[in-house]
């Protein structure tokens, strides 16, 4: 599926895997969601090309840990780490941009 055939306001999947950094080549992100390792609000998908959106909540299974990442953008191309967790938020994750007080 092309860019242009995505529709508004998604990103394929494995393309959303691969530019989180949650794993490291595209192809990882097909063979993690190919093998029943992630679900997506709740279900289970084995399709790569599964659209997801903000507000999204993703359960992965990736080296014997379960990671629970709340969609929080889309992105254009994978950049470097620092953009890439502006993706998702984790439960427990300090969302501290700016100085408290």
């Amino acid at each position: 599926m092309a860019a242009s055939d995505e529709a508004p306001g998604r990103q394929r999947l494995d393309k959303w895997l691969w530019f989180a950094r949650v794993v490291k080549t595209r192809e990882a992100a097909c063979s993690l969601v190919e093998s029943g390792h992630v679900r997506l609000n709740g279900q289970k998908t084995l399709k790569p090309g599964h659209g997801v959106k903000a507000d999204d909540v993703l359960t992965i299974v990736l080296n014997s840990r379960v990671r629970v990442l709340h969609v929080a953008g889309l992105a254009e191309r994978r950049g470097p780490a620092e953009a890439a967790r502006r993706l998702y938020r984790e439960p427990g994750m300090s969302t501290l941009d700016e100085e408290t007080p």
